[in-house]
């Protein structure tokens, strides 16, 4: 008798490669994981690579919950060059002389786009407006705007300025740059927004998120690396890493999973998606606090 192939709920935390869309890596997934049941917490532009964090069997239930808020990059922009899409997957839109911006201009248009910014996203992006996907309208041609929105840039960081020469002979500046910032936040518009601050225009020609929420680049895996071997983070552990934890007696325990509202203790009161756990650490549910009580969000026990 042939034995069933089990796929083990959690997560996967995959090192995305570069020319890959966050579907591409599902589709991939569903084959190295032998199943249907596989989604992903927030996208990746096709040219970034890093921290894509993708759901297995129940965990996908646990994929619009996460509260993967803070995201983490390191990139590369390049002042002296606006493109289409702003960043270097589009065609060259202007080219003007970055070489006499000065490092002290560069830390004055980066202070102004760190903290709680309004921010109006890259055209080319999948934001939806009325229904039809940004990206879309854009290669139609359609001439229209996006509402800006507001976003936080905890931490802009310069680390390094770098002359070099465009293609087309263009002197322009690379520089090294990591930021801290919310979900929803478009790093080629930071790139985008620094550039036409300075005057002369800019784009992203390089990106990896090295961080999502708690999922950092460290536990991350390559799909050549999953391919080998399926390492899946046990949804218990995802869950503790990323939600406060309640764990609750076995009477408790029983009546959560039975649809009964307990009462909740006032420390969680504001914190939005709590795990519960009962007495073996079994991971039971994603609760938030209603009025004193547990409102169930999802259930797994």
């Amino acid at each position: 008798m042939t034995q069933k192939h089990t796929t083990p709920d959690g997560l996967v935390i995959v090192d995305k490669p570069s020319g890959f869309t966050s579907h591409d890596v599902v589709a991939k997934m569903r084959g190295i994981a032998r199943t249907r049941r596989v989604g992903h917490a927030g996208t990746l532009d096709p040219m970034a690579t890093g921290v894509l964090v993708l759901g297995v069997e129940k965990a996908t239930k646990l994929l619009g919950h996460l509260a993967l808020t803070e995201k983490e990059y390191l990139g590369t922009v390049r002042l002296g060059q606006n493109t289409l899409t702003d960043d270097a997957e589009g065609e060259i839109i202007s080219s003007t002389d970055a070489s006499g911006v000065t490092r002290e201009a560069v830390d004055a248009g980066v202070a102004k786009l760190t903290g709680d910014i309004m921010q109006v996203p890259s055209k080319v992006s999948a934001i939806k407006i009325n229904g039809v996907r940004s990206y879309k309208r854009a290669r139609e041609g359609e001439e229209f705007d996006i509402p800006a929105r507001p976003v936080t840039v905890s931490s802009f960081s310069l680390y390094d300025v770098r002359e070099a020469v465009a293609e087309d002979g263009t002197p322009v500046l690379d520089l090294v740059v990591s930021v801290v910032c919310s979900s929803g936040t478009y790093i080629r518009a930071l790139a985008r927004d620094l550039g036409a601050g300075l005057g002369v225009g800019g784009h992203l020609t390089a990106l990896r998120r090295t961080r999502v929420g708690p999922y950092k680049l460290d536990s991350a895996r390559t799909l050549d690396q999953l391919q080998q071997e399926l390492t899946v983070m046990p949804i218990a552990e995802a869950a503790a890493a990323a939600f406060p934890r309640w764990d609750v007696d076995e009477r408790r325990a029983r009546l959560l999973t039975n649809g009964v509202r307990l009462d909740m203790p006032e420390e969680y009161a504001g914190s939005g998606a709590v795990a519960v756990f009962n007495p073996e650490g079994r991971f039971l549910a994603l609760v938030e606090a209603h009025r004193g009580k547990a409102k169930s969000l999802a259930v797994f026990g």
